[in-house]
């Protein structure tokens, strides 16, 4: 084995789950980052063969020393491990340094979802008829009704939106599509957005994304993040939302209503369905208040 630094193999490990994988872009980043930390601490110039379970020990108790979230902790400890098993795998080093060593554990958090009340509120908060209000209503309704995360809802192209079958086709992680159903008030906002006002946002700008901003670029998620801040303010949402909450909240309504956990887990695009299994925490506290309710004995 010939000496490989360890900013080098980063930059191979960053090639392998981008090629091999298909990760996207943003989690690449993410992973780099959560990496750059263990770069510092262990030394960018250091061999890779050089890294001994002391380092990553270190490394590991550093984590739970610091100001970090304990599932940020877990984060960053869970990629390290990635990178050196991938070492192994390349026979870059000869032992896997974290192998055997403990990691920090966090409980599964509870997600946050809006009720229906406050989703309606915030939904209904789009008034207008000019083509930013066109299109923040469209991008809301969707974001809601098909459960999409906003990576996939800003990259959603025209081409991806089947406005005659109601359904919408997402690009989740590793760029795997699902299809996903779309109720009628989210398909018909989108059929005036298109009519009404994508064309006066688009101007002469060539491209195919189907949610644009004035300057006729696609939405980025930034911008979808200040627009939910805006229209949950103005809806009276106390507990500004983010994206993903939006998210959370299709999961847990669908349930609550009575869907199949395993038919939220495909529209969700869950590769695992204990990753769904969580909103099912959600919706017990739906049951148990449906008991105190309605049970006479309760």
């Amino acid at each position: 084995m010939l000496p490989l630094a360890f900013t080098e193999a980063l930059t191979r490990y960053l090639e392998h789950l981008k090629i091999e994988k298909g990760l996207a872009p943003a989690t690449l980043e993410a992973y780099r980052l959560d990496l750059a930390r263990f770069e510092r601490a262990v030394g960018g110039d250091t061999d890779v063969r050089a890294i001994g379970p002391a380092q990553v020990l270190d490394f590991l108790l550093s984590l739970t020393r610091s100001a970090l979230a304990v599932r940020t902790q877990v984060r960053k400890a869970v990629v390290v491990r990635g990178i050196m098993r991938f070492l192994r795998a390349e026979r870059l080093i000869a032992i896997d340094p974290t192998s055997g060593l403990p990691l920090p554990k966090a409980g599964r958090r509870l997600p946050e979802a809006l009720s229906i009340d406050e989703v309606g509120r915030l939904l209904s908060s789009v008034e207008g008829d000019d083509p930013r209000s066109l299109r923040d209503a469209a991008m809301l309704e969707t974001l809601y009704a098909a459960g999409l995360r906003v990576s996939e809802l800003v990259s959603l192209r025209t081409a991806d939106v089947n406005l005659e079958a109601g359904w919408v086709a997402a690009y989740g992680k590793g760029r795997k599509q699902r299809l996903v159903p779309m109720g009628e008030t989210a398909r018909k906002k989108i059929v005036i957005y298109l009519e009404r006002g994508r064309a006066a946002l688009v101007k002469r700008a060539a491209t195919d994304a189907l949610f644009v901003t004035p300057r006729g670029r696609a939405m980025t998620r930034q911008g979808f993040w200040k627009l939910l801040r805006r229209r949950a303010a103005k809806a009276g949402i106390a507990r500004l939302p983010s994206p993903h909450v939006l998210r959370h909240s299709f999961a847990t309504h669908l349930l609550e209503g009575g869907a199949d956990l395993r038919a939220v887990q495909a529209m969700l695009g869950h590769t695992d369905i204990s990753t769904t299994q969580i909103y099912t925490h959600v919706s017990r506290r739906h049951l148990r208040a449906a008991y105190a309710k309605h049970h006479p004995r309760a």
